[in-house]
């Protein structure tokens, strides 16, 4: 590559930047991720626009500019309206209380304490966003931004160094360095399969080609998991400066972004980025004053959970059914277009920038021997913070959930997490002390995946938390294969069965068969990993699926079929109400007498057992 005479002063911009942010006086940073923007936070952020016209602050500051942000993380406690030189941060904050904050501590220099963020165990009002333990344990990398900046002005991310990695790699103009960086830092692909990052640009480097292609999956459909949007959404230029880096590297001049549709905001907010970036000329033709041309497009993916597979992916970029091939040959030689390709997901290359800016040493520094870095999950469930957190690989499950998650919900026992989403595999409470990186999770039956963590308590049927993830992943199988298609249909009629109370042991026997048939003769990722949780919960809670099956009970009275509805006679008054709302007539007697419960006719609606005014009705 040739260095042109009017390479870009990336340390001017910053400056510019840094001194255009200056005049925006008091910055107040207001949650604008999809989950505030459903609680109302763009109505927030327009009162506090239309309040600061006229607002001079309490301190030096002369002004005061509403700045939306990106996800801040602690979805729980939305919407959350930060302010930094206040050292203030307001959770679940309404429309009818910008007035307050804005007289009572804006103008005033008195906190709305009521706003204030609780500690469950002291009772204390916590002020700043350090002192909160949800956010206090964790070591934040590629959400580092993430509700701290403006995703959709440029000047907060160039202030936050956005583009500085890019730049000092254009200047040095050695590629070969780049992949050894990335090499170097022991990143492993953040998407599941935890692949070594520099491998992978290295294989793609070396493919012979004329054409290669970057490409980042976005594609992020496990339920309950935003982790890649929230990236998307909250800093988009840190993603396309990693994509800009790896297509540098693996000498690519074109990228796509799949991103299914149904994540509208952080598809706006990457077009705008894309344009933005453009007219800085920190992407596509001479960036920053060099030859080097590396052109971003948006591919809108229509929700099928297999393109998250790459092969599959690939095949939707090019206008085909979203279908796995076989492999080889692999992305790197053969992939877009019949091109050399290197596939990353969007946690991945968000962490490029950082690593070749702060360097693979410190990288490395964070994480266990084979598991570098942090890792970001999607903390939910039964669990009272929950939210998005990112901490070191070889962070405790325990540590997890009773510090960062602050405990299970209203008391109730812990029992178990299903981890890496549909094809990860549930944890008990043996495994709260293991560290959660790629390797100590294979051994326990588990996966990383993606990142979806959702906590259990004792009220859990894991049966059917089983046959959930069955239905799902057998609802979204391509088809292409019959192990994965026959396989989990197969699998998911047996869950079903013992849900019903209708299975037998050699039922039992049969699930566990077919299991370890999809596992090994499936083509594709789905198919290889959509028996782990059925696997992993008959290690860990084969009594429940015996409860069920031999016993005719789901122990934790969830499966309506297993439900036993009865009235209790010397607690029964007769007064008809059960019966006159019961829905299937399953219920009758005689007023002032005690009224009994026809079995068979009993749908187990729990209709009997909301009404009863003497509390006489009980479920078993």
């Amino acid at each position: 590559m040739e260095l042109k005479n009017n390479l870009l002063d990336i340390e001017a911009l910053k400056q510019q930047s840094v001194e255009k942010l200056k005049t925006e006086g008091l910055r107040v940073l207001i949650c604008a991720g999809t989950g505030c923007v459903a609680n109302g936070s763009l109505e927030i952020i327009k009162k506090f626009e239309e309040r600061g016209i006229n607002v001079q602050p309490l301190g030096e500051k002369d002004k005061m500019t509403a700045v939306p942000t990106g996800c801040h993380g602690f979805c729980e406690q939305g919407v959350l309206v930060v302010i930094p030189d206040l050292d203030v941060t307001y959770v679940k904050v309404h429309l009818d209380d910008v007035d307050e904050i804005i007289e009572s501590h804006i103008k005033g220099g008195k906190p709305v304490e009521r706003l204030l963020y609780t500690d469950p165990a002291t009772h204390n009002h916590v002020f700043k966003n350090e002192d909160i333990k949800f956010y206090a344990g964790q070591t934040r990398v590629s959400l580092a931004n993430c509700g701290e900046i403006n995703p959709e002005a440029l000047e907060d991310t160039i202030a936050a160094d956005g583009y500085k990695a890019l730049y000092n790699i254009l200047k040095e103009n050695n590629p070969d360095k780049v992949v050894e960086e990335i090499t170097k830092s022991g990143l492993r692909g953040r998407g599941g399969g935890g692949f070594p990052t520099g491998r992978k640009w290295m294989f793609t480097k070396m493919a012979q080609g004329d054409k290669k292609y970057v490409v980042c999956n976005g594609d992020e459909g496990d339920p309950g998991a935003f982790m890649d949007r929230s990236v998307m959404e909250g800093d988009p230029h840190k993603l396309l400066e990693g994509m800009a880096i790896a297509g540098f590297a693996v000498g690519a001049d074109e990228a796509y972004i799949y991103v299914r549709a149904e994540y509208p905001l952080a598809i706006k907010r990457l077009r705008t980025a894309i344009k933005d970036a453009e007219e800085a000329n920190l992407l596509g033709k001479n960036i920053m004053g060099t030859d080097f041309n590396f052109e971003i497009h948006i591919k809108e993916g229509a929700g099928a959970f297999v393109c998250g597979e790459e092969t599959a992916l690939i095949a939707s970029i090019e206008g085909e059914r979203g279908m796995p091939r076989p492999k080889p040959p692999f992305p790197a030689n053969k992939g877009l277009f019949g091109k050399p390709t290197l596939i990353n997901n969007v946690e991945t290359l968000a962490n490029v920038p950082v690593i070749m800016l702060k360097g693979a040493d410190w990288f490395s520094s964070l994480g266990t021997d084979t598991s570098k870095g942090t890792k970001t999950f999607a903390l939910t469930g039964e669990v009272n913070n929950t939210g998005l957190i990112e901490v070191p690989m070889g962070t405790t499950l325990r540590e997890i959930v009773f510090e960062l998650g602050g405990g299970i919900r209203n008391g109730k026992k812990f029992k178990a997490v299903q981890i890496g989403g549909p094809s990860g595999g549930c944890l008990t409470e043996e495994h709260l002390d293991l560290t959660l990186d790629y390797d100590s999770l294979i051994k326990a039956g588990a996966m990383v995946g993606s990142g979806g963590l959702v906590v259990m308590n004792e009220d859990t049927c894991i049966v059917e938390v089983a046959r959930f993830f069955m239905n799902f992943t057998q609802n979204e199988s391509c088809g292409k294969c019959t192990p994965c298609r026959e396989g989990t249909k197969n699998m998911l009629k047996i869950l079903e069965k013992i849900t019903r109370g209708e299975a037998t042991l050699q039922d039992l026997d049969l699930l566990e068969e077919l299991a370890m048939s999809v596992k090994d003769g499936s083509l594709c990722g789905l198919g290889k990993t959509a028996p782990n949780p059925v696997l992993s919960t008959l290690k860990y809670f084969r009594d429940e699926y015996i409860a069920h099956i031999v016993d005719k009970k789901c122990p934790a009275g969830v499966c309506t079929a297993l439900k036993v509805i009865e009235i209790q006679e010397d607690k029964c008054r007769g007064c008809s109400k059960c019966s006159r709302i019961c829905p299937v007539g399953a219920i009758s007697g005689e007023i002032k007498s005690p009224f009994k419960i026809d079995k068979e006719k009993c749908i187990k609606c729990g209709a009997c057992l909301d009404s009863c005014p003497f509390k006489a009705i009980i479920q078993k």
